[in-house]
């Protein structure tokens, strides 16, 4: 039987830090307002394209795999802020890392979307169909921000993280995964006046903004990680003592502990890096992964819980059975994409837009 084994890792976070401090210059708010609520203290905001972060992210991935991108049979990236509609994101992708070889397409299940793209993958190469994958969760999210509504503005930051995946004989990757979709709930978390259902010619948009009731979503999102862990826990026979490290969707520090205490699971036993980068959306994810085990928190063979929750309202969690790479072939360091201004500065224009609103 065919697997696929996690044979490389890599991220890309941009220089430019917006810290909560930060933020207070224009938005009446708080270092402590924001940390006590969701656990951020800064995000990063990104001044190169969505494509192009997630280029960096796959070149150091495919690095530490120890493969070139002519290797690769498929590249998904997963995103709700692709650069463009048409052609696809992923096919910019392909052209940043010099190869013509690998069939493209984008996934958009806004912060789910890494976990329905390592599923569909995984997929395609357990029936054969594929032997290399490229797996990208990748978002500017600073884009769609409207910096003068305070709920939203606090959240949100841009980044990408990716993995290579690789045909195996040996049992390892994603073993068990459970996604799904409350669709009758899908305006609790929505970004309205964008896409084709506008009225583009009678009512041109302004400024962007991203629906949001943080309540309701706060319940649904420990409902729907917790429900779909317990699923595939339950069906790949794992018990919560078997679990080494859980990596769930970085939205709100309280979502995660509320998820780790709802599993019984130890700090030890939870990834967290929300403090440093916000909500990345599908990005959370394999950025969190990455950096698990370039911290060395993952080893060989170790049970990997990772549960996710995002508009649509999409959620899922997946069972990875960690495989024998737990360091990079090869050493490779992500090279920095020199940026000369500031993150307040790289926003200037979009901060001033919307607070004249």
């Amino acid at each position: 039987m065919q697997y696929a084994d996690i044979t490389g890792w890599g991220k890309y976070t941009p220089p430019a830090k917006l810290s909560n401090d930060d933020l207070a210059t224009f938005i009446d708010t708080s270092d402590e307002w924001i940390s006590s609520r969701t656990g951020i203290k800064e995000r990063r905001i990104s001044h190169i394209n969505t494509a192009h972060m997630a280029a960096l992210a796959g070149q150091q991935a495919l690095a530490r795999a120890g493969i070139v991108a002519d290797d690769i049979d498929l590249i998904i990236v997963a995103t709700c802020t692709p650069d463009t509609l048409v052609p696809n994101t992923a096919s910019k992708v392909q052209q940043l890392l010099g190869t013509n070889n690998s069939a493209c397409f984008d996934l958009s299940s806004a912060c789910t979307g890494f976990l329905y793209a390592l599923q569909n993958a995984t997929a395609q190469i357990r029936t054969g169909m594929v032997k290399k994958a490229l797996v990208i969760g990748a978002e500017r999210m600073s884009w769609f921000v409207n910096w003068s509504l305070r709920d939203t503005a606090v959240l949100f930051g841009d980044g990408a993280g990716a993995m290579v995946l690789e045909a195996t004989d040996k049992e390892c990757g994603l073993l068990e995964a459970k996604l799904g979709c409350d669709s009758k709930s899908r305006e609790i978390l929505s970004i309205s006046n964008f896409g084709t259902d506008m009225d583009r010619y009678e009512n041109p948009p302004g400024a962007l903004q991203i629906d949001f009731l943080g309540q309701d979503i706060f319940k649904r999102a420990v409902r729907g990680m917790g429900k779909a862990t317990e699923t595939v826990m339950a069906n790949a026979n794992l018990s919560v003592s078997d679990v080494d490290l859980l990596v769930p969707h970085q939205a709100n520090l309280r979502i995660i502990e509320t998820l780790q205490h709802k599993l019984k699971l130890s700090d030890e036993q939870c990834m967290v890096n929300i403090q440093h980068y916000g909500n990345t959306s599908a990005a959370t994810v394999p950025i969190a992964l990455c950096e698990a085990l370039e911290q060395d928190k993952i080893k060989a063979g170790d049970n990997i819980m990772s549960a996710a929750f995002g508009a649509g309202l999409t959620w899922g969690a997946g069972y990875i059975k960690w495989g024998e790479r737990v360091t990079a072939v090869n050493d490779y360091t992500q090279q920095e994409q020199q940026c000369e201004q500031s993150a307040k500065e790289l926003l200037s224009v979009a901060i001033n837009h919307c607070l004249q609103k």
